[in-house]
């Protein structure tokens, strides 16, 4: 009796002294290690920790868009000799883009929706390289993305507003000679747009 005694209170001893030893083992799952932390599932209806920048689809080339300046009388911009603010002179006032990589883009113009082949084939904005520093229009020319002056940015500027630039040099009102790309130094443009979506752009022009 005695030696049971003690044989008993050895065991009671072992299991006060190593916890591992009695009874945790049957606590673990299966394979994981002493101690490790169980990983917590996210907390329900939390938000995703980040989600990718929406781009607005106007600016995507499949998208056509009227241009308004937002500072203006909200006449519509067009292309016919060279790009004007409510001219009416019968030019384009119809765009799509072409996007070239990073923020620049190719603007194509087109004339109304009426089934006429030559309205479904676009012209493209253009620095008029025969314009004299500092104030530069933008005219009509064949398509050629390739070429550097067709290539302009878009920069948004907010609330669903672009500023409008070519290299160093932002379209800009100025009084008495309409739209212009000037030079701005650190000056934030004056002038900016807003794109009004009118539907796909889906011209086939006439090969």
């Amino acid at each position: 009796m005695f030696t049971m005694r003690v044989v008993i209170g050895a065991a009671l001893l072992a299991c006060t002294g190593a916890l591992v030893a009695c009874g945790t083992d049957t606590a673990r799952k299966p394979g994981a290690a002493a101690g490790t932390p169980t990983p917590s599932a996210p907390a329900a209806g939390m938000p995703p920790s980040s989600s990718a920048p929406q781009v607005d689809p106007l600016l995507s080339g499949k998208r056509e868009f009227t241009i308004v300046r937002v500072q203006g009388s909200g006449s519509e911009l067009e292309l016919s000799g060279r790009l004007e603010e409510g001219g009416d002179t019968g030019g384009r006032v119809l765009f799509a883009l072409t996007p070239i990589g990073g923020d620049r883009y190719v603007f194509k113009a087109f004339g109304p929706r009426d089934d006429h082949p030559a309205n479904d084939e676009p012209s493209c904005w253009q620095v008029n390289g025969l314009d004299i520093e500092p104030e530069l229009t933008i005219q009509a020319a064949v398509c050629d993305e390739d070429d550097p002056i067709q290539r302009f940015t878009i920069t948004a500027k907010g609330d669903g507003t672009y500023a409008i630039g070519s290299e160093t040099r932002f379209l800009q009102h100025a009084p008495g000679n309409g739209l212009v790309l000037k030079e701005l130094g650190n000056a934030s443009p004056g002038s900016t747009f807003r794109f009004v979506d009118k539907g796909p752009a889906d011209r086939q022009p006439v090969n």
